[in-house]
């Protein structure tokens, strides 16, 4: 057990000092959990919407955790409660985040999914792509026949 730091500007400072990223530590099981998840995520081809998730919410990643935590009850209804547990204890450390978007980008070469920001604008046989509403572009012309 560590000791507790002495004199009022110490355990101020140690008040506020994080682990470092660095330092996670993954069991096999928990690793067995996180796989699965990422193979879903990469399955279900999310992985870049997952990417803006998990780097817009990295600074609460420990809210994040707190909360599935809080949700374990509910949760385990739907998912087995100890791979819910551990997930939710891999989320409490700091790396976590940075651990899951490399293991998504791992998995998403992998498994040959396409590059999304290496896309040229065109889709299948010369076609424009649709944009993000699901409706084709299209160049119209002011022809009215006459």
């Amino acid at each position: 057990m560590t000791e507790k730091p002495k004199g009022f500007k110490a355990r101020l400072k140690h008040a506020f000092a994080l682990e470092k990223a660095d330092e996670l530590t993954i069991d096999e099981k928990t690793a067995a959990v996180i796989d699965k998840v990422c193979r879903e995520v990469v399955r279900r081809e999310m992985v870049v919407p997952a990417h803006m998730l998990l780097e817009m919410s990295r600074p609460l990643n420990y809210l994040g955790s707190q909360a599935l935590h809080f949700f374990q009850p509910f949760g385990s209804v739907l998912v087995d409660p100890d791979a819910w547990g551990r997930f939710a204890a891999f989320l409490e450390q700091r790396g976590s985040v940075e651990y899951l978007v490399n293991r998504l980008d791992a998995l998403s070469k992998e498994s040959g999914s396409p590059d999304p920001e290496a896309s040229d604008g065109m889709g299948v046989e010369g076609k424009p792509d649709s944009d993000a509403s699901g409706v084709e572009k299209r160049v119209e012309s002011d022809s009215d026949g006459g």
